[in-house]
């Protein structure tokens, strides 16, 4: 059961009604405080038969609004003996509703900024926080306990692997073209692994990009025509490469 507020202007939840007053939709000064007093208490007393827990939280609005109504309703009395009273420290109804409607209001606006917050920070995922390497200062020694002989040594050797690899292609080489057919080269895997099985890297261990191409590209074939077969003992362990059953070198090519 919900308590509707029935008016010209307006008709919805006295919360609705009082967030609504504040942003002058409904003039705070034309408030019409003994029809919505009346419609509330009679909501209250319905309350008491059903939920009565609930009916309490409409007290403190209700008492308000009978305070309000109460003035309302007595006669203003001009007497001369009054004539002196500070007219500035006698509380007006109209500004009483005014000051409630205000804090109301900030306390509604801080519950609906809280409910933004919690709906969108329940969309976050945070990443756990790790302790990350305190980068080096520009000006910190990168080679430190490094010697001369070290870097001169270092440089040797890394002649001496480029002179093994053969020297770099110039921009005015002309790189010669290589044809290896992959169906020689499957015959050469297959005779190879006649005599005994050999690792994956046994194979690829040719020193040549072209051959290395070839040679993985045969094993990719022979492989699925099931001319060979693999094993291997574990995760990131050798593979091991063998000769399937019941094949032969000669004319396989033509298969």
């Amino acid at each position: 059961m919900s308590y509707q507020v029935k008016l010209e202007s307006f008709e919805g939840p006295l919360d609705l009604l009082l967030h609504l007053t504040q942003r002058f939709e409904i003039d705070i000064y034309n408030i019409p405080v003994r029809e919505i007093t009346d419609q509330y208490m009679a909501y209250i007393h319905a309350m008491k038969t059903i939920e009565l827990n609930v009916a309490s939280e409409y007290l403190v609005m209700a008492a308000t609004l009978l305070e309000l109504k109460s003035k309302m309703l007595l006669p203003q009395v001009q007497d001369d003996a009054f004539d002196d009273w500070d007219e500035e420290e006698e509380e007006d109804p109209t500004a009483m509703l005014m000051e409630k409607l205000v804090l109301y209001k900030r306390y509604k606006e801080a519950a609906s900024r809280l409910r933004e917050c919690e709906a969108e920070h329940s969309r976050l995922f945070s990443r756990p926080c790790h302790s990350l390497p305190v980068p080096k200062a520009a000006n910190e020694e990168v080679l430190q306990n490094v010697s001369l002989y070290d870097l001169a040594e270092s440089l040797l050797k890394l002649q001496q692997k480029t002179r093994e690899q053969g020297e770099p292609a110039r921009p005015d080489t002309v790189i010669q073209r290589q044809d290896i057919p992959i169906e020689h080269k499957m015959t050469s895997i297959v005779q190879r692994l006649q005599r005994k099985r050999l690792s994956f890297a046994e194979l690829m261990d040719s020193g040549d990009r072209t051959q290395v191409v070839v040679t993985f590209l045969a094993v990719l074939e022979l492989l699925k025509t099931k001319k060979i077969g693999y094993r291997q003992g574990g995760n990131f362990s050798e593979i091991e490469l063998y000769l399937e059953h019941d094949v032969e070198t000669r004319g396989m090519i033509d298969e």
